[in-house]
């Protein structure tokens, strides 16, 4: 990759990822409210439960299908300078996506008695609690016709190669719901939570639709579904709303099998896939999202030589950071689980139960992160069936291990099929991507993801063994002492793991440095 490319791509990157960390940070603040508040029980178990259906809707029909089909098309309009017909295919695709979300909304508001079965069928006993995961349902499917709308906004200004406002839309949708739950706590209880969704909902597409319309966009009432542009978005979305259902059907059916354990198990695997997403949204997706729109670009002018480079250095480097979390999450899952969570209602016993999930998570965290990346290589070539078959092979996979390791680990057993499914599904996508390419610099990726592997083994057992000796040194149940002993460690397990990177000469520092150098490094004026 072009080294005007690669600072493009590292500036784009670094304006996402600080957007997307304070985005984590304010969902995780959401969650430490709603834990500490109600605890984790059928009550929390109801609450993420009803977010199922609503999130399956919105993902299924606008989700991030919708961008990855919709920015080729729409670049390839910009391309040819042709804005006034790239403006007219966004307008009718908006215009039929909100027709086709009120439908999908009526049906599934009218339709969720039913519905809820598939989604938790262990609450079928409980009266109570699958009265509570109907109405915040229902609730909820506002949020979908928002979030919805909003991956149309996402699929422009990326196509324009703005990210600003999408990165701070996160931002805004996590805010709102934090901030209006807590306003309707004390009239509504935890619904008042599924209320903030809605409202989070509605902030994110606002920040949104005023950086569009400073585009340009001159929004016409048409329904033309016959055109060219339409049709063309069309045919690379269907095979990618199959490989999303698919996709949202294996955590369903994660959630469902959660459902026949002890309470609270729904609420044990959110929270620690809330903090198993951490590194991927903060990094994974942000480089992944970064990197698209040159992706795009270099297939659509028949850059294979660079288009290969791009998607190596992307792989290399989202692995590069996240292989070390993963494996530094293993090491402190106990100090980050009781630090982040262990507040109010939140007990010792749920910090266990959460932190026994999040390992196993945590085996899955490079692998899901690297797909991030080698999916948006295939959608850039404008191929989206191959990871639909990948991903029906995947649910497969994930559905035969959660019925064999649910017997064996418990709710850990649910979070290590996910884990070993993400790794089956990047193991394929990569050799796929190579019997389509060539050679992609195999050779390249395997030597770094071993000088990785080992750096993140070394700063691993350091960092279990600081951990350990900070706890038998301080009272672990003041809050400010849990915080000493994670950041301390976490400091030190950083730098020594930049140390041996650096020993080790690895490429993929510098695209990290870059990213870093763009946000915190001012330049110079020019005498």
């Amino acid at each position: 990759m072009g080294e005007i490319q690669t600072k493009s791509v590292a500036k784009a990157a670094s304006v996402i990822m600080v957007a997307m960390l304070f985005s984590r940070i304010l969902g995780y603040a959401r969650d430490v409210v709603i834990y500490s508040q109600f605890g984790q029980n059928r009550t929390t178990d109801a609450y993420n439960a009803a977010f199922a259906i609503p999130d399956f809707l919105s993902i299924l029909l606008m989700g991030g299908a919708f961008s990855a089909a919709f920015i080729p098309v729409f670049s390839g309009y910009l391309a040819k300078n042709n804005e006034k017909e790239a403006w007219e295919v966004a307008s009718i695709i908006f215009n039929i996506a909100v027709v086709v979300l009120l439908v999908g909304i009526t049906l599934g508001l009218i339709f969720t008695p039913w519905l809820i079965p598939l989604v938790a069928i262990g609450f079928r006993n409980e009266a109570e609690t699958v009265a509570l995961t109907v109405k915040m349902s229902r609730i909820m499917f506002g949020q979908a016709f928002f979030i919805s709308l909003s991956g149309i906004m996402v699929g422009i200004l990326n196509s324009y190669k703005e990210f600003t406002a999408p990165a701070i839309a996160g931002v805004a949708y996590n805010a709102g719901i934090i901030i209006f739950g807590l306003l309707l706590i004390n009239h509504f209880g935890i619904v008042g939570f599924a209320i903030g969704v809605v409202m989070g909902a509605v902030l994110n597409f606002a920040v949104q639709l005023p950086a569009v319309l400073r585009l340009g966009w001159k929004y016409t009432l048409s329904f033309n579904w016959r055109h060219p542009g339409v049709k063309r978005v069309a045919i690379l979305m269907a095979p990618m709303l199959i490989g999303l259902s698919v996709v949202n059907l294996n955590l369903i059916i994660n959630q469902n099998l959660a459902s026949t354990l002890p309470e609270g198990l729904v609420s044990a695997l959110r929270a620690a896939q809330r903090i198993m997403q951490l590194p991927i949204g903060i990094f994974a997706v942000a480089i992944a999202v970064a990197v698209f729109p040159t992706l795009t670009e270099q297939a659509a002018k028949k850059q294979d030589e660079t288009f290969k480079s791009t998607m190596n250095l992307g792989i290399r480097t989202v692995i590069f950071v996240t292989l070390p979390a993963a494996v530094g999450l293993m090491a402190l899952g106990v100090p980050i689980v009781r630090l982040l969570f262990q507040w109010g209602s939140f007990t010792p016993e749920a910090t266990s139960t959460t932190a026994y999930a999040l390992f196993f998570y945590a085996f899955g965290i490079a692998a899901y992160s690297a797909n991030h990346v080698l999916n948006r290589s295939f959608y850039a070539l404008e191929d989206t069936t191959t990871p639909v078959k990948i991903a029906f092979t995947t649910i497969i996979i994930n559905f035969v291990l959660n019925l064999l390791l649910i017997r064996v680990w418990g709710h850990g057993g649910l979070a290590l099929a996910n884990s070993l499914a993400g790794i089956y599904s990047m193991v394929m996508l990569s050799y796929f991507i190579r019997r389509k390419l060539g050679a992609i610099g195999g050779r390249k990726l395997l030597v770094s993801f071993a000088k990785t592997g080992l750096a993140s083994v070394i700063m691993g057992a350091v960092a279990y063994g600081m951990a350990n000796l900070i706890e038998g040194l301080i009272d672990l149940s003041v809050k400010l002492n849990q915080i000493i002993q994670v950041g301390a460690t976490i400091a030190v397990a950083g730098l020594l793991y930049l140390a041996i990177t650096g020993l080790l000469k690895m490429e993929e520092i510098e695209m990290l440095k870059g990213i870093v150098r763009k946000r915190i490094v001012r330049k110079r004026p020019v005498s």
